[in-house]
């Protein structure tokens, strides 16, 4: 019975490898979360995709929405190259818990209607990638064999 345990956990557990050690769906999570983060904060910064007014607006600079568009975009490209990334993902767990707090919590506590659930589906990715680090496909392990941080 604990070798079925063990082989279900195993096939559940992000650090679950096939045969050449690989853990590609960790790596697809870890990208398009990087790559969906980056652009929330490209939007705010840089008017991409239609920026924050829809018309291609962006933040005032060194507003407070503006250095929320900052976090996103750097902690989206560190995660997505792979370097230092449980750090870039505890800044943005910090961020997105700031970010439910203070916009989102006070229009209700279901996410759902207060516009909170990205804000919340962000933290929880950033804290799966925080637990797991960059995985095997990263910039840091190519240069210096490990993850620093």
């Amino acid at each position: 019975m604990n070798e079925i345990i063990k082989q279900f956990m195993q096939k559940i557990s992000p650090d679950c490898r096939d045969e050449d050690g690989n853990n590609y769906p960790y790596l697809l999570f870890r990208l398009v979360v990087a790559a969906m983060f980056f652009m929330h904060g490209a939007q705010k910064i840089f008017g991409f995709s239609g920026g924050i007014t829809g018309s291609g607006g962006t933040a005032d600079f060194a507003s407070l929405i503006w250095f929320a568009g900052l976090i996103e975009a750097a902690a989206g490209i560190l995660i997505f190259l792979g370097i230092f990334s449980r750090l870039a993902a505890i800044i943005a767990i910090i961020e997105m818990a700031v970010a439910y707090i203070t916009a989102h919590l006070p229009n209700g506590i279901n996410p759902l209607l207060n516009k909170g659930e990205l804000a919340l589906m962000y933290l929880v990715s950033f804290i799966v990638i925080s637990r797991y680090g960059s995985g095997k496909w990263s910039l840091e392990k190519m240069w210096r064999k490990k993850e620093t941080f």
